[in-house]
């Protein structure tokens, strides 16, 4: 063959070397989806099962199942849908393991609370990104007492060490807080229902 003449490729090579190609962007937008949408699953799943134990065990082959069936997503369609009906048949396979149990409920109840949960995980997740923002307009002072209290889990103690206060005065700082988040939160989704 000529140097110049054109070669013909095999269509299943070039689709291998294109798979190939485009599995490390697939890696790339699973690790994205599954980081963005964990906790929404991870609800869901603790919502339809009893022990927090068994939720973790759950989560986890959710988390396997989801990479092993991620080609079958298709990009640019509603992942935490896909996502959770993933989960949905993961807790069935556990209910399956767990017969023996003398409480069992039906299938057709458990796809009733599954739908619950969904529609309440939009809800709570909602609810999530405005408490983040209204966490973002407390005063300086304020937003790091809420970090040592919920995000590091510091004692009341140990706070008020920190702060140079007494634990019954942090106790009423924390209240006014909770009372003001409370407050930006129910303004935040009330705005947010009015214009959509």
């Amino acid at each position: 063959m000529e140097p110049n003449d054109k070669q013909e490729t095999d269509p299943a090579v070039d689709r291998r070397e294109s798979e190939r190609d485009s599995a490390p962007d697939r890696a790339e937008e699973y690790v994205r989806l599954l980081g963005q949408h964990q906790r929404r699953i991870a609800m869901y799943v603790m919502s339809l099962v009893p022990s927090w134990g068994d939720a973790e065990d759950i989560i986890q082959e959710t988390n396997m199942v989801i990479w092993r069936e991620f080609d079958r997503f298709e990009l640019g369609t509603n992942f935490p849908a896909w996502a959770c009906k993933v989960a949905f048949h993961q807790v069935l396979a556990y209910r399956k393991r767990r017969q023996r149990d003398r409480l069992q409920l039906s299938t057709e109840f458990m796809e009733v609370v599954a739908e619950e949960a969904e529609l309440m995980a939009d809800e709570l997740e909602e609810r999530h990104h405005a408490l983040a923002g209204c966490i973002d307009k407390l005063q300086p002072p304020h937003r790091r007492i809420v970090q040592l209290r919920y995000s590091d889990g510091s004692s009341i103690e140990a706070i008020a060490d920190q702060v140079g206060r007494t634990v019954g005065a942090l106790y009423r700082v924390l209240s006014r807080i909770r009372r003001t988040l409370h407050e930006c939160v129910s303004r935040t989704l009330s705005a947010e229902a009015r214009t959509s």
